[in-house]
């Protein structure tokens, strides 16, 4: 048994109901491309019978490995965690299972990839099932991204979901910052990359594991882990404060040596320490941010743990035949 030329990796939380349906359509999608492919199927402490439905496909075809990671980690870090086991030799895709990104994709992408492509990224053309406050404020994140990112530019409506190269791969996981932001880490390492454009589809079935919070935390994550930008700005707003009291400091000079100096009222005077106030507090929160990060990163501690790893059978007996 060969070594699988593609490994599908797919980061799973409390994904029961979409896994039954989402295997056989990516089965079929991979069995037509005609290369020996594998599957890693990553659970990321799910509560419910994610863990077993799982294990129930590895058990029934041998092209399934399944991960098991010891609590939660976030989708992130389980995303790492599937890519640092995959066993493939040519390429490797992402994908999630909540089947908003369809399999059907897979062969295209790897068809674009063929033209001397290390990246193949599926872009969204259409985003359908998404209301138009969340399509607003994605929008808003890329553009900013976009200014922010200097060299490092991220795809417009690009996700995880996407091909790289073996060599691509291997680049990716020489990174092992403890602050993930993968789509980031994806348009950081380079090599020549192809968009493909698709439209995505409604979440199959379950609930979305994103509310409103944890993308504001994503995207804070993002603009801190891929530009110092915000510590700039932080200057920029600090210098026009500046210059804003010193023409007020002027004015006030020239009013009380020409025209007297009658004392202010009481309620500008606080709304000026306010403003001033909160603008510094905003700024040490925006220093804090990094200085967080720095901590994390001088502990130099694993990304995660594996409580249980089942390799495919392709994995599997490979191994076992170089070991011998």
């Amino acid at each position: 048994m060969t070594a699988p030329a593609l490994s599908v990796v797919v980061p799973c939380f409390n994904e029961q109901e979409v896994l039954p349906e989402f295997h056989p359509r990516l089965a079929a999608a991979m069995d037509g491309i005609g290369l020996p492919w594998e599957v890693v199927y990553v659970n990321d402490g799910s509560r419910d019978g994610t863990l077993a439905l799982m294990e129930a496909l590895a058990a029934r075809d041998g092209r399934v490995a399944v991960l098991n990671l010891s609590r939660n980690f976030g989708k992130e870090i389980a995303l790492t965690a599937g890519l640092d086991h995959a066993a493939c030799t040519d390429a490797v895709i992402v994908i999630d299972a909540d089947l908003q990104d369809p399999p059907e994709v897979i062969p295209r992408l790897v068809e674009a990839a063929r033209g001397g492509f290390d990246v193949a990224y599926a872009q969204r053309s259409v985003r359908h099932g998404e209301g138009w406050l969340k399509k607003a404020t994605a929008a808003g994140f890329y553009r900013v991204m976009s200014r922010l990112g200097g060299r490092v530019q991220l795809p417009r409506d690009t996700g995880d979901f996407r091909l790289m190269s073996r060599r691509a791969l291997d680049a990716l996981l020489a990174m092992r910052e403890q602050h993930r932001f993968m789509k980031g880490l994806f348009a950081w390492v380079g090599f020549p990359a192809v968009a493909v454009p698709y439209e995505r589809a409604p979440r199959a079935a379950g609930e979305t594991k994103w509310n409103w919070w944890k993308l504001w935390n994503l995207s804070l994550e993002g603009i801190t882990s891929f530009t110092v930008g915000p510590l700039k700005l932080a200057t920029y707003l600090g210098l026009a404060v500046s210059v804003v009291a010193l023409a007020y400091l002027a004015q006030l000079l020239f009013r009380t040596a020409f025209f007297g100096n009658p004392v202010a009222g009481y309620p500008s005077l606080m709304a000026v320490v306010l403003f001033l106030g909160g603008v510094q507090m905003m700024m040490l929160g925006v220093i804090g941010e990094y200085l967080g990060r720095v901590f994390n990163e001088t502990k130099a501690r694993p990304l995660y743990f594996v409580e249980r790893h089942i390799p495919s059978a392709a994995h599997q007996q490979v191994a076992q035949r170089r070991a011998s």
